[in-house]
């Protein structure tokens, strides 16, 4: 099989990332597994569809750290291949992370997954249902049963009275945005204040002001969904629980967070099946869930990480039943002569 990874920058991938895990186990099954920056396409005239790509260039490897030292060193292979040929893509860029001045990275893997899809290219997660998800309101497109009480605004006074109404416990963060950057949890005591972190917020743009959850103080939980359903191998659940550290309300694990087993309950699966359909509908192959007692605080579409996590909790390697999912949707594409709707074949 061949198979490109679409990364922010190839430069910048770090090796315990799930792009890595992904494409380093794929090397090792033999197939073609090219990473591939946003920067990195080019559309000719004749309408194919090309990347500057690299690849590993010995067999088999056995730590993560040798193999994207091989991929971003002098040793890759490195090419100018056709992305035509390639039987599958999958979209790892975060467009969130390119601001400033590499704003036109945020669409590139977008507009560029379109037109191979358009040429029969499995492309995943499907970038029409990307292009809908480029920020935090896609979440309330979801049932408002699995939601926190949100307000989305840039006024002070809204957020003000929101905070009023919910007892002073709110989360403020940014509609664009992730990885718990500008996150700040108001308590009563801290209204005093709230002006000053509206402001850090509302810089970046829009505002959502949200109900806080009592339960966030044990974590929050990061579930995956593979083709709308949750991702389970060897009767193991592909999740994590992401533990808090001290008084920061934020479980990320770049800012300070731990790792520890979760207990996947009939509330989390309960909450899968209520955003399954929409997922579906929107072509979302892989997704991470992260849940908060009976309630969910963000769908991460673009990139969800922290499959190396739940490996290490459950002591199971979750890349394979992922890559085993791409290569039946090859399957079928070969059957159908790469004649299908790219929407409909992301979670087949």
């Amino acid at each position: 099989m061949k198979i490109g990874f679409v990364v922010n920058d190839i430069s910048t991938e770090v090796a315990k990332y799930t792009t890595t895990r992904l494409a380093m186990t794929g090397h090792n099954r033999g197939y073609e597994s090219w990473l591939i920056g946003v920067g990195d396409f080019d559309l000719e005239v004749d309408e194919r569809i090309y990347a500057r790509a690299r690849r590993a260039p010995k067999n088999r490897y056995k730590l993560l750290e040798s193999y994207l030292a091989d991929v971003q060193g002098p040793r890759a292979v490195s090419e100018r291949i056709c992305v035509d040929d390639l039987d599958a893509v999958m979209l790892r860029n975060d467009p969130s992370t390119d601001t400033g001045q590499r704003a036109w990275a945020q669409q590139a893997g977008i507009i560029f997954g379109r037109a191979a899809t358009r040429r029969g290219v499995i492309v995943l997660n499907d970038p029409d249902g990307l292009a809908g998800a480029q920020n935090k309101m896609y979440f309330q497109d979801f049932p408002e049963e699995v939601r926190p009480h949100t307000l989305i605004t840039r006024d002070r006074a809204e957020i003000k009275e929101f905070a009023r109404k919910q007892g002073g416990n709110i989360v403020l963060k940014p509609l664009q945005g992730s990885g718990g950057m500008n996150v700040f949890l108001v308590r009563p005591d801290d209204l005093s204040n709230l002006n000053q972190m509206i402001d850090a917020v509302s810089r970046d743009g829009y505002v959502i002001a949200q109900e806080y959850l009592p339960a966030a103080v044990e974590g929050d939980t990061r579930l995956f969904l593979m083709n709308g359903v949750p991702l389970r191998h060897k009767s193991k659940y592909a999740a994590f629980r992401r533990v808090r550290r001290g008084d920061d309300m934020r479980s990320n694990r770049h800012v300070g967070g731990g790792v520890a087993p979760a207990e996947i309950t009939s509330t989390e699966l309960e909450i899968a099946e209520i955003v399954r359909p929409k997922l579906v509908a929107d072509g979302m192959f892989f997704v991470g869930l992260d849940i908060v007692g009976s309630k969910l605080m963000e769908i991460n579409v673009f990139t969800p990480g922290g499959l190396g996590s739940a490996q290490q909790v459950e002591g199971v390697s979750f890349n394979r039943p992922v890559l085993d999912a791409i290569e039946r949707k090859v399957r079928y594409a070969h059957f159908y002569r790469r004649n299908f709707r790219n929407v409909e074949m992301a979670t087949l």
